[in-house]
């Protein structure tokens, strides 16, 4: 009974922390201006300073490895980080949401391509829906944007490749997502510290036009992306992937509805019905890869409740966004 108990509470905290996060950044971007590159190195900052602290209480454990095969990973993650917010900033939470989904068939492909990896026809006729219902999201949405395109166009093509990079990283040393992020935190914030000069003159990021509160609710963005992460990571430890994805949908869902009504996202009745057919697609590939994975891995339901300091791959999360 404690363990359901325990479990509900991860399940319903990563619902509450993946809303807060994208709504809290939307806020940021529109309300006081803040600089993007400059919010996503105090993410990783913070959630560098969170993963030590988990480490103390023996929440994973440290695995060394060459920080020379860290550089390519982290710099994606800077890329698709800073991306997927400028996404968030020049667009809807709506298209910005349905526009993340594209990074499925993305992948598919990029594996498809680069690792000469086969899918089931099943599979690929599930990227049919997707596909289709972002075009007519896309289309129909009645604050499109050139600019916001762009950067949801870019933030796909990063976020699939730091995707499959991660996957790679995880099979070749073994890590689980905690592990990796431990190494690609710092190495990020560096990397964006370098850049932003150029990109967020020093003059114009901190010129404390902010009031105090304003500083407040971007050190919770930081401290609520972290737990996002963590949270995620609680329930692929305690429940399966399937859970992960089943809550995966209701966020998608929840955030529209947050976007309409925060930030008054009307949706036009073509858009609502791109959003429908994509979030169908995603349910349906989901249940297909579920069904494919019992197939092959027979044994993985007695897998899926390892303890959270071992081995255990996750369908990666955004992160400061990441869902």
């Amino acid at each position: 009974m404690n363990r359901k108990i325990l479990t509900t509470c991860y399940l319903i905290l990563n619902v509450f922390f993946s809303i807060m996060i994208v709504l809290l950044n939307k806020w940021l971007y529109v309300q006081i201006e803040f600089p993007n590159m400059t919010l996503s190195m105090i993410h990783f900052v913070i959630t560098f300073m969170g993963l030590i602290i988990c480490e103390k209480l023996d929440v994973f454990c440290i695995k060394n490895v060459p920080l020379k095969e860290m550089i390519l990973i982290a710099m994606s993650f800077c890329g698709f980080v800073v991306l997927t917010n400028l996404s968030l900033a020049h667009n809807t939470v709506g298209t910005y949401q349905i526009a993340k989904m594209l990074t499925t068939p993305c992948v598919i492909f990029m594996q498809i391509i680069f690792y000469n990896k086969s899918f089931s026809i099943t599979v690929m006729l599930t990227l049919i829906p997707i596909i289709v219902g972002v075009i007519l999201n896309f289309y129909y949405d009645i604050q499109f944007n050139i600019l916001g395109t762009v950067y949801a166009t870019l933030g796909v093509l990063v976020t699939s490749l730091y995707q499959v990079l991660v996957n790679r990283k995880q099979r070749e040393f073994q890590m689980d997502p905690m592990q990796l992020l431990y190494y690609q935190a710092p190495l990020s914030a560096i990397m964006l510290c370098i850049v932003i000069p150029f990109f967020e003159p020093l003059g114009n990021t901190f010129t404390f036009k902010w009031s105090f509160f304003d500083l407040i609710m971007v050190l919770l963005s930081g401290v609520i992306a972290f737990f996002v992460n963590l949270t995620s990571y609680w329930i692929i430890g305690y429940t399966s992937p399937l859970t992960y994805n089943m809550v995966g949908h209701s966020k998608f869902c929840l955030l529209l509805l947050g976007g309409s009504l925060i930030f008054h996202e009307s949706l036009a009745i073509n858009q609502l019905m791109g959003i429908t057919l994509t979030l169908v697609g995603i349910i349906l590939y989901a249940h297909v890869k579920m069904k494919d994975n019992k197939t092959l891995l027979p044994q993985s339901s007695t897998e899926e409740r390892k303890p959270l300091h071992k081995k255990k791959q996750l369908p990666f999360f955004t992160q400061s966004v990441k869902d």
